[in-house]
């Protein structure tokens, strides 16, 4: 193995992307990277007062934490490292057991792979604190190991991108099998236990690979000391759990009785539950803008319906919207989040699809994002 994971290190999440996290380099930097320094709250005449390098370097400061804001921990977050910590945990059965999966299946935008990220540097730093970083061995622990699909992925492919995480150099020649072993050899010696497969969804499971690597996932269930952990996209209807009659179908089914489905659900606010956590999430989102001129309220009473309908109730696009228009408040020298800025700002096309049904609904009172107890205090 190569050098102590200490010594690689950074000062800064700079430079962090998924591709990095496809590496156990910067999948360390991910994990130990510090917290970041809120910038500092200052009023309009302080900002104004700052000299023109002192204001550009402000405003830099700000420009990377609006666009790092989060993970919130909101309902669905909490709700689904639950479970996680649930399955994980019960998955200290001995070598001679296999170990159940995990499938987060869920749409695109409600914060899949962040909040599997959030629970994995979690898990990977209680591993670390509990066994250390070296194992009796000498080898480094790398209690987690991530890997990302495209649609092309083949079962030699998905072995060699075990392989790469590791930086293992027998990457380059090598049949499936021989990749298939030396990533089994890589996942004893550094005591792996959480094996992440993001964007399972670019899978093509009815196509020659799908069969292979879903037979693969089985391999690796069944010999591998890992918890399987799915992300993607439309599980259930490419035939993840499903059981059919084909054989093809009756295959693909085995992954799906050792697996457990998982889900992220959007905001509702057809409900005073559903209305409370909306509420509560845009309190707590607003608590972390640095803007001169925010304000309580700001967010949770002036944007609430508006910010919903922008967002349909999913946190990606809220965040999106979020994060754009502080950058533009910043820039322009507006200060505030207000519908007259966030009507400038452009969002992703799903949400401005939806967007019009939204603010028919709430113009017409059929819909509302206010909790009882925000508009008795209103």
């Amino acid at each position: 193995m190569t050098a102590s994971p200490a010594e690689a290190a950074p000062e800064t999440q700079s430079g962090l992307d998924n591709l990095t996290l496809a590496r156990k380099e910067g999948w360390h930097r991910f994990v130990h990277a510090p917290a970041r320094q809120r910038p500092d709250a200052l009023t309009l005449k302080q900002i104004r007062a700052l000299r023109e390098e002192a204001r550009a370097d402000y405003d830099k400061q700000r420009r990377v934490w609006h666009a790092n804001v989060g993970p919130l921990r909101t309902p669905q977050l909490a709700e689904l490292h639950e479970d996680l910590w649930d399955i994980v945990d019960s998955n200290a059965q001995d070598g001679d057991k296999a170990k159940g999966a995990i499938a987060i299946d869920a749409f695109p935008g409600l914060g899949k792979t962040t909040a599997v990220l959030a629970f994995a540097r979690q898990f990977h730093l209680r591993e670390i604190t509990e066994d250390g970083e070296w194992t009796p061995d000498g080898h480094e622990r790398w209690p987690v190991c991530r890997v990302g699909l495209t649609g092309n992925t083949g079962m030699k492919d998905f072995n060699r991108a075990m392989l790469e995480f590791f930086a293992h150099p027998g990457t380059s020649r090598g049949t499936a099998a021989q990749f298939a072993h030396r990533a089994l050899d890589c996942m004893l010696s550094c005591y792996v236990r959480l094996l992440i497969v993001d964007d399972l969804h670019f899978l093509r499971w009815r196509a020659k690979s799908g069969v292979e690597v879903s037979n693969h996932f089985k391999y690796i269930a069944n010999e591998f000391p890992v918890t399987l952990l799915f992300i993607g996209v439309g599980l259930a209807d490419r035939g993840l759990f499903s059981e059919g009659s084909s054989c093809t179908d009756a295959v693909l089914a085995q992954t799906g009785r050792r697996t457990t489905p998982l889900d992220m659900r959007p905001f509702t606010v057809d409900s005073d539950t559903g209305r409370w956590e909306w509420r509560q999430m845009l309190l707590a989102l607003e608590q972390r803008l640095v803007l001169a001129n925010v304000h309580p309220g700001m967010l949770a009473e002036n944007l609430s319906d508006y910010l919903f309908a922008r967002s349909t109730g999913h946190i990606g696009s809220l965040m999106t919207l979020i994060n754009r228009g502080c950058q533009r408040a910043v820039r322009t020298g507006v200060e505030r989040l207000d519908q007259d800025l966030l009507d400038g700002v452009k969002n992703d096309a799903a949400a401005e699809t939806a967007r019009r049904e939204l603010n028919a609904a709430i113009q017409a009172r059929r819909l509302t994002t206010r909790a009882p107890q925000a508009r008795g205090a209103r």
